[in-house]
């Protein structure tokens, strides 16, 4: 018997429509991890979603929306753009929930995916940011890039 390749098993998420009920992502995300993380939880969430970018990458910045549609992470839609930053809305019926129990969660992977992407697609280095005042029902992230400043 062969041992599947990383790349074969990556192949086959990327096919797969199987979804997950919101409540087993919830229990892993809101609990599971930040029991085994602890106050390190933001931290390390933000590098795996880089990881996350590095491991599915886009070809274009435009296809992230269908990525966090799958990834079941939200509607993501760009609010406003300008020459070394661009910002994000995210929002989904769970992220509304989330926000409404729990005041205090994280996005921080949704952010490094995007930082990420941003980073590999325009070849400077990039760092996003969660906006605390998580306006209304939605999240806002902004990337931020130097164009002086390449990977």
């Amino acid at each position: 018997m062969s041992e599947i390749t990383t790349e074969e098993r990556i192949t086959k998420v990327e096919e797969d429509s199987l979804t997950v009920p919101a409540y087993g992502y919830e229990l892993l995300r809101e609990i599971l991890i930040p029991d085994l993380l602890g106050r390190d939880t933001p931290d390390i969430l933000y590098w795996a979603g880089k990881r996350i970018a590095r491991t599915f990458p886009l070809d274009h910045l435009e296809e992230a929306a269908a990525f966090f549609e799958k990834a079941g992470w939200g509607h993501l839609e760009i609010v406003k753009a300008n020459k070394n930053e661009m910002e994000y809305s995210i929002s989904s019926p769970l992220i509304e929930q989330r926000l409404k129990d729990k005041g205090k969660c994280t996005f921080q992977m949704e952010a490094g995916y995007l930082a990420q992407q941003h980073e590999q697609l325009k070849e400077v280095v990039a760092e996003a940011f969660e906006d605390p005042k998580r306006r209304g029902k939605k999240i806002t992230i902004t990337v931020r890039w130097d164009s002086k400043d390449p990977v």
